[in-house]
């Protein structure tokens, strides 16, 4: 790869990774191409040498911002830190994703907005929210595929939904009572589910006329 076309490549992922964290921080409507370009060292004049449009930019930018628990998993396999429902749970509700999202899951931080965005945003946002739903159901103990997607659904949900309030609120003790609840509820549903699994309910007689412990 010659200079010229190394360069224009770093320079690419540059101005797309400062546009994922700006999405995050300030919108879809809160990204400027005379202002990226220029955090990126290069003029507004070479904008259409990486891009076809500003929403070919917003796009890969959204997309950029995906795979961060899959990435969490694949390093946990090569043997990195675990990487658990409870961890995931953690990590996302915690106050340091609350504080920064610029860096943070894009859902939160956009969800609104996305509903509004074109139509090649939505489909990256929606092939990515099925592929996380996948992963959190793989996350959940037990052999019944269908409540983990359910579950798996509701956690998501609740996620998002718990940091996005977190977030719009101005009062400390609020926006922690928030994240705190959420996940305590979340924890006691797999919890529940990895009960069941070890003792799944059934109609011995021998377990029905047993004496309770």
């Amino acid at each position: 790869m010659g200079h010229s076309k190394a360069e224009k490549t770093e320079t690419h992922k540059r101005v797309v990774k400062i546009a994922s964290k700006r999405l995050r921080e300030s919108g879809l409507a809160g990204v400027g191409i005379a202002e990226l370009m220029e955090d990126a060292g290069r003029t507004v004049g070479g904008f259409y040498k990486h891009f076809d449009s500003r929403d070919d930019l917003v796009a890969q930018a959204i997309s950029s911002a995906f795979g961060t628990w899959k990435r969490q998993m694949d390093a946990a396999a090569s043997g990195g830190p675990p990487f658990s429902y409870a961890r995931l749970i953690d990590d996302y509700l915690s106050e340091a994703h609350r504080n920064n999202p610029g860096t943070g899951c894009l859902y939160s931080a956009l969800a609104g907005e996305l509903a509004r965005s074109g139509k090649r945003t939505r489909a990256l946002v929606t092939e990515q929210i099925r592929k996380d739903i996948q992963l959190i159901a793989g996350l959940l103990p037990g052999k019944d595929k269908r409540a983990a997607r359910s579950n798996a659904i509701l956690t998501f949900s609740a996620l998002v939904g718990a940091m996005a309030l977190a977030r719009a609120v101005s009062d400390e003790a609020l926006y922690r009572e928030i994240l705190d609840t959420v996940g305590e509820f979340l924890r006691s549903v797999a919890l529940q589910r990895q009960r069941l699994w070890i003792h799944p309910p059934h109609n011995c007689s021998i377990c029905k006329s047993a004496p309770n412990p």
